[in-house]
This record gives structure tokens, sequence and C-alpha cells, in this order.
């Protein structure tokens, strides 16, 4: 059986943040997930690592935290990720973010240094600097996601078999459907976790905020673990990497591990590898 974690409710930045401890010893390890997943999609991961503390949470929008209006401002989730890990007073500990995530998590260790020891930042959001234009115009496809389901299952059923999904573990497709979705206010079905209209405002957000200031300011150990530039299929943009291949270099202790054989969701694709990576981390 999976390793059920402990579920609580922390108070930062204005907001409350669902948040998912396994127990365990030595430094912690704590989960950043992408935009539009939960906290719980770490679990795969994490339950290849017993014995270790590991922390998880929903980001602000996401999962079971709290979910202000549009519009949102990614440093925000940097932001909040300093905050809940001061609130939850680590030290020493393994920052691990995918995606949004990453960017979160750089940008975290560079608010509350204190906190961590080194970093894993798996295929990050973090766009070449000349990329960092202002917000983007238009209506993003997430916006038009479908969001009511009859249950976790049908969601699996209807993504099993479509890229990218049939590229990830079954655990985790079975994590990100079975925690991705709440009970409709109404009785009728399930809503996604994550509102479309938040999931499509952050894509529209990506390009208002670069962090390179701050990312020259972490000098602890800093792996970017990045996938195939390249689209894996001509209508899933979503599965290329947009982490900019020089950004190791940018930070003081970077170190570039680059997948040429995954996608955007390394996570999800290979728990197995990312626990290992995560194991071999100083800390």
């Amino acid at each position: 059986m999976a390793e059920e974690p402990r579920e609580s409710r922390v108070a930062v930045n204005g907001v409350e943040l669902a948040v998912y401890e396994w127990p365990g010893e030595g430094p912690p390890i704590i989960f950043a997930h992408a935009n539009g997943f939960h906290g719980r999609c770490w679990g795969p991961v994490a339950e290849l690592l017993p014995g270790r503390r590991r922390i998880a949470f929903d980001l602000r929008g996401h999962g079971l935290s709290d979910k202000p209006e549009p519009p949102y401002r990614w440093p925000d989730f940097g932001a909040d990720l300093a905050g809940l890990a001061r609130a939850l007073g680590l030290r020493g500990a393994i920052g691990v973010g995918h995606s949004l995530g990453g960017y979160a998590t750089a940008l975290a260790a560079s608010l509350a240094p204190e906190a961590f020891a080194a970093l894993l930042l798996i295929d990050p959001v973090i766009l070449p600097p000349d990329h960092y234009t202002g917000r983007l115009p238009g209506v993003h496809g997430a916006a038009r996601r479908r969001a009511r389901w009859a249950s976790p299952q049908a969601l699996y059923e209807r993504l099993h078999a479509q890229f990218p999904f049939s590229r990830w573990q079954e655990a985790a497709l079975r994590a990100y459907c079975d925690h991705g979705l709440l009970p409709a206010p109404d009785g009728d079905g399930y809503l996604l976790a994550c509102p479309p209209a938040v999931e499509a405002d952050l894509y529209h957000a990506a390009t208002e905020h670069a962090i390179y200031d701050a990312i020259a300011t972490v000098a602890i150990p800093v792996t970017v673990m990045r996938g195939h530039p390249h689209q894996l299929a001509p209508a899933e943009n979503l599965a290329a990497s947009p982490t900019y291949p020089g950004l190791a270099a940018a930070f003081p202790n970077g170190r570039d591990l680059h997948l040429r054989d995954h996608s955007h969701f390394i996570p999800m694709e290979s728990p197995a590898l990312v626990a290992q990576t995560i194991a071999g981390l100083p800390g």
C-alpha cells in the first residue's frame, strides 16, 4: 500500500496552503509541483525515499490550498515557499521543484537561504533572459480545459492512452487523477482542483518576472534536470522543455543534467530517476 502523508494547513502570505508530510529523519526534502498539478503528484517519488522527512504542498490556486481570483504573479509562489519553509522551521533542506515549482524553488532559496542546502530543479519554467517581455496576450488553451468529470477513474480512462500521459508511470497518473479532482459544490461529479482559469492565467504570466538577479545569489549546489527542448508530438507544446539551456551556468554552483529522451514531465515518466538523483544530493 502507498504510504499516506499527514495533511495540515499552513498560513503564509495571506493564503492557507495544504501541506502533506511523510515522516522521517535526516535533512528534509520539500517538493513544489507544476502549474495545474498538486502536491500529491510527488507521492511516487516520495515513496522511493523511505525514512526521509518529505514535504509536499499545494501551490496557491491548486489542490486543497486557497484559490485567490486571478491575476497571479509567479514571484508570489517563491515567496510562499520561502514563507512555508520558515513556518516549518526547515534548515538544510533539499528543495525539489518541477516546472512552475522549479521557478518557485529557485526564488525561495534566494529569499530564505537558511532553509536550503541543495536544489533539484526539474525542467523549471525559467526562460532565456530575453523572453521576459511582459504578460502574454490572447487566450491560452488551458482556459478551455474540461473542468467537470464523473470521477477520478473517468479522468484516468480519458488520459492514460493520450500523449503525453501515455509516457507516465501508472502510479504517477493515478496520483494526478485521484487527487486532482474535488467534489463539485453542486453535487454533480467532480471539478479540477486547479481551475482552468487559474492555470491559463499562470501561462500568460510566465514571461512577466525574470529572477536572474535572485539566481545569482543562490550559492548552494543546484542541479538543473531538463528534458528535450523540442516537441515530442506536433500537437502538444506543453511536453517540450521550456528551460533555458544556459540556466545551470547562471547559478554560482550549478550543474546541468540534460535528459534527451524525456519530455517536460520527468517526475511522472521516471520517478525512480528523480528519487535517485535526490538521494545523491548534499544535505
